[in-house]
């Protein structure tokens, strides 16, 4: 029997093992700089030669992109899932916007429900930052704008999403929550002019699933996500359906 010898890992290795699994978990962001070569080495306890050489490791892997006297940067695009162009194709098509609906029903009612299960004391108090945050804007009629609410709105359910601990979860939000961010905008004037109690009813559907995440009662914060994605559904598309009608009705008229 051929034994091969046991030979000890460079120290860089493990720093590159320890940089990759901070940003699996969305510790670190795409875009986002690292600290200082000094500071770093210092919060890992190593030398810097073997920092920088990590870091040469995580660039030539792609993860992370040095700038000459600009620093070290978790690589823009990584885990992006969808190209720009396919980006302006999907929200400019109504189908587009219906099948990202289909997409969150879906996809947030997991995060939801994992995060119930699994949600730190950190993840909580980050998600109620954001709770308050959006209710801010629900509070401020007329003074917060379309953009501000939906920012807020997007910013929430990422949080839901970092406190459901699977990174296949949080990484597919992350890469598409420019993408989220716009529709929840669109969506929000389309909402408020189709139906007059559709502010209160946002308001009360985010109150429960917060409560339904931070209580850890994940069966029902699975439901609470899913009530909330088919109330937005229905209403626009009854948005939808009112705009046919008054461009068929339109059309007579010309006749």
């Amino acid at each position: 029997m051929s034994i091969n010898q046991v030979r000890p890992r460079r120290l860089s290795d493990e720093i590159v093992e320890r940089l990759e699994g901070m940003i699996l978990e969305g510790t670190l962001h795409p875009a986002e700089r690292l600290p200082a070569e000094r500071v770093l080495a210092e919060q890992f306890g190593v030398s810097r030669p073997s920092l920088r050489e990590a870091i040469q490791k995580l660039v030539a892997k792609g993860m992370l992109v040095s700038r000459q006297g600009g620093g070290n940067f978790v690589c823009e695009n990584l885990g992006s899932s969808f190209s720009d162009p396919l980006l302006q194709l999907l929200e400019g098509n109504p189908d587009g916007q219906r099948d990202l609906l289909e997409f969150r029903h879906t996809l947030e009612a997991s995060c939801a429900f994992y995060a119930a299960q699994r949600a730190t004391a950190v993840d909580r108090q980050r998600l109620g930052e954001a709770f308050e945050a959006l209710l801010a804007c629900y509070e401020q009629v007329g003074v917060a704008s379309r953009e501000e609410e939906g920012v807020a709105d997007a910013n929430f359910h990422l949080a839901i999403a970092e406190a459901s601990h699977n990174a296949v979860l949080l990484h597919t939000i992350r890469a598409l929550f420019g993408m989220l961010r716009r529709s929840m905008v669109v969506n929000i004037g389309g909402l408020y002019a189709q139906r007059t109690e559709t502010r209160d009813m946002l308001i009360a559907q985010h109150r429960e699933l917060y409560q339904a995440i931070v209580e850890g009662r994940a069966e029902d914060a699975r439901q609470s996500s899913s009530r909330h994605i088919t109330y937005v559904q229905e209403v626009l598309e009854e948005a939808r359906q009112e705009v046919q009608r008054t461009e068929r009705a339109q059309r007579r008229n010309h006749l």
